[in-house]
């Protein structure tokens, strides 16, 4: 029977901070009734305004999400009807995003739910094309460490895959559940982001060269 050509199991990665350029914000307009329609009327006005005024900002993608109605039963309260929207801004300008925000606060009377950042797609794209490199050449350096660990004349590649960590959106930075008062644009930092993109596969040893090598 042949001899089983030594296969080592090899992985390695590169990783880049990357500075957070999309902003993402969540509001809610919601409202309590005794008359769901009533509730419904409110919460439509409201969200209306305020996607007009978003779109009127240059530069601010925005969406609605997660609308509900329900009916709210609590000791000692008359029953009513809770109705509520969500508005997704996103948008590369913080500071006009902020404004925007606070806008909608104090005069449409939104809820700001959360808050986080992202870095876009362009940017990951570019830090991953760059990190690629630096990936596969570290692998390389891996599997070099290997043959010599191993005695092994040389080596040559296998199967071998590139992934990177486009994963969700970051969690929230900041919640609220009340109004502010305050009309300031609210303070934010973008923070940074991990990405990395990890090369992971075989190198086929070469043992055979060593045992020439020896005998020569």
């Amino acid at each position: 029977a042949p001899t089983p050509v030594p296969v080592v199991t090899i992985t390695a990665s590169a990783t880049s901070n990357v500075a957070n350029d999309r902003m993402h914000a969540f509001l809610r307009a919601e409202a309590d009734n005794a008359d769901a329609a009533a509730a419904a009327s409110d919460v439509n006005g409201r969200m209306g305004r305020a996607l007009a005024r978003a779109r009127a900002v240059a530069g601010v993608e925005a969406s609605t999400a997660g609308y509900s109605s329900y009916q709210v039963t609590e000791a000692n309260r008359p029953q009513r009807w809770r109705v509520s929207q969500t508005l997704v801004l996103e948008s590369g300008d913080f500071a006009a995003l902020s404004a925007l925000v606070s806008k909608l606060q104090s005069t449409d009377g939104l809820v700001l739910s959360g808050l986080n950042f992202s870095v876009s797609t362009a940017t990951r794209r570019a830090a991953e094309d760059s990190l690629t490199q630096r990936a596969i050449q570290n692998w390389q350096q891996r599997a070099q460490l290997a043959v010599q660990a191993f005695g092994a004349g040389g080596w040559r590649t296998g199967r071998v895959t590139v992934q990177t960590n486009d994963y969700a959106r970051p969690q929230p930075m900041y919640r609220s559940t009340a109004v502010a008062a305050a009309s300031a644009p609210v303070a934010v930092e973008g923070g940074m982001s991990d990405v990395t993109v990890t090369v992971s596969g075989e190198a086929i040893l070469d043992t055979l060269a060593s045992i020439l090598g020896d005998i020569r």
